[in-house]
């Protein structure tokens, strides 16, 4: 069933933080296995360097995906941008009345640990998705499953 009616604020469609600043690139209902999420562009000094979403709400799914994905282009990688985009999206979550997220990302990504742990994320567990997630393949990676309270 999907969630046309979910209250999306236009508050968050811009969000700026030191020298990044989130553009709302998508805002979709979800519906399945999807959660509600918001999806930015990320700009540094007006230029494009990656893209975030916070999927809001809770599900089996979300332990495994989590609650934000974040991608930086791989030559503005080492910056620290992945980190200040997440920290601009807790607001939002917050806003939706979420107290803990779910940051995962895959065991061998040691960039995405250090961002995650520097969020303050608490390791839960690493572990094999199951193959009743949305996103399992043959060969998916083990993932690592870290807990973020706000």
């Amino acid at each position: 069933m999907r969630r046309m009616d979910f209250p999306f604020s236009s508050r968050f469609d811009e969000l700026g933080g030191g020298d990044i600043t989130l553009k709302i690139r998508e805002k979709a209902a979800g519906g399945g296995p999807l959660l509600p999420f918001y999806y930015y562009d990320i700009l540094a000094g007006g230029v494009p360097v990656g893209k975030i979403s916070i999927r809001i709400g809770d599900n089996f799914h979300a332990y495994y995906n989590g609650h934000i994905g974040y991608e930086v282009d791989p030559e503005f990688q080492g910056h620290g941008y992945a980190r200040r985009a997440c920290e601009l999206v807790l607001d939002v979550a917050r806003f939706h009345g979420m107290a803990r997220l779910y940051v995962t990302c895959a065991e061998d990504n040691a960039p995405s640990c250090r961002t995650i742990e520097k969020l303050g994320g608490r390791l839960l567990e690493v572990c094999e998705a199951p193959r009743d997630y949305f996103a399992w393949y043959e060969g998916i990676p083990r993932h690592r499953i870290y807990q973020l309270n706000l």
